[in-house]
């Protein structure tokens, strides 16, 4: 009977606990007309879920007139949601009479998107710089058909799609499309001062493009807050063309250069090889001269003949050189 009583007085110490524990917090529910079981507390906190956290959002939707079941709220908790957010979510959306269902903000929820923010949005568009100067870059470049750089900057008004928010693009997506348009249409003008006299026709053929498309956001407007001429990236080419044009044909004169160079040492070699065959073709002579003597071909008064003419002709060549090529009397 002791250990009975025993068991019964830990039992009841325990339920005391437990009770006195969570008191606060169903009587406060109680009392905000949002009642949950003390069953449903002691569950709860079975399950690790945070019941202050959940009562708390039941009563904040049990006065904004929004019937949703702690029972989701729990599952949404355990699902790794915050459920605070989407109930501050139902309630804005409520306010503003946008349509929002507790399955809905919960799957936005999870989807890893602020559900919150996206309904403040949708109530109050925001304004979107493009480009985004977190990126470094501060303007759009884009060239006219007549080579005259523009550097533009937009600010898109969007707000955001409820319904498409899971599985909508983000606004990463609206920058980029909307810095495309721009590069288009500065692109397609003729010449620079078009844009410049009519940037509207930018923010209206952007518009055009349906450029919302797949997106959590609707765009609202499309406004150029700046447009700055830059380059004339043209005239730049063409100096960079005409640079690159004069290093090859000097690239080509120097491979002529050096053809005609390796010519004429070529022409060189051969005057060379050509001297050489004479020498040795006046090598031959004094041994034809010798072959001629034993052969009875040549006599010495012949030889003596030749000499007198060879020794003579070397004479009026040497005179011939001290004059300078000019005509001079022989002598006797």
């Amino acid at each position: 009977m002791l250990i009975v009583y025993i068991v019964i007085g830990i039992a009841i110490l325990v339920f005391l606990a437990i009770f006195i524990k969570f008191f606060g917090l169903w009587f406060r529910a109680l009392l905000s007309g949002a009642p949950v079981g003390m069953h449903r507390l002691i569950g709860m906190w079975i399950r690790r879920v945070k019941s202050t956290l959940i009562v708390d959002s039941n009563i904040m939707l049990k006065k904004s007139g929004i019937p949703v079941d702690s029972d989701l709220l729990e599952t949404h908790f355990l699902a790794g949601g915050d459920v605070l957010r989407v109930s501050k979510a139902l309630i804005a959306a409520s306010k503003a009479k946008i349509p929002l269902a507790f399955e809905q903000a919960a799957a936005i929820d999870l989807a890893g998107r602020d559900v919150l923010d996206a309904v403040k949005t949708s109530v109050n568009p925001k304004v979107i710089d493009c480009p985004n100067p977190a990126t470094g870059r501060t303007t759009i470049d884009a060239v006219a058909a007549d080579g005259i750089q523009l550097r533009a900057r937009a600010r898109v008004t969007v707000r955001a799609n409820i319904e498409r928010l899971v599985g909508g693009a983000t606004e990463d997506t609206i920058i980029a499309r909307v810095g495309e348009g721009i590069v288009t249409t500065i692109g397609s003008a003729k010449t620079y001062k078009e844009v410049l006299e009519n940037p509207d026709n930018i923010s209206r053929r952007v518009l055009e493009k349906g450029l919302d498309a797949g997106t959590a956001f609707e765009i609202l407007s499309i406004d150029i807050a700046d447009v700055d001429v830059g380059e004339n990236v043209g005239a730049k080419l063409q100096a960079d063309q005409a640079e690159a044009d004069k290093r090859r044909f000097q690239a080509v004169a120097e491979q002529r250069r050096a053809a005609a160079i390796a010519v004429e040492q070529e022409m060189a070699a051969k005057v060379k090889e050509n001297q050489a065959k004479v020498v040795l073709a006046e090598a031959e002579i004094p041994k034809a001269i010798a072959e001629a003597f034993r052969s009875g071909n040549l006599g010495i008064m012949d030889y003596y003949k030749l000499r007198n003419i060879q020794a003579d002709t070397s004479m009026r060549e040497s005179i011939g050189g001290e004059t300078g090529g000019g005509s001079a009397e022989p002598k006797e």
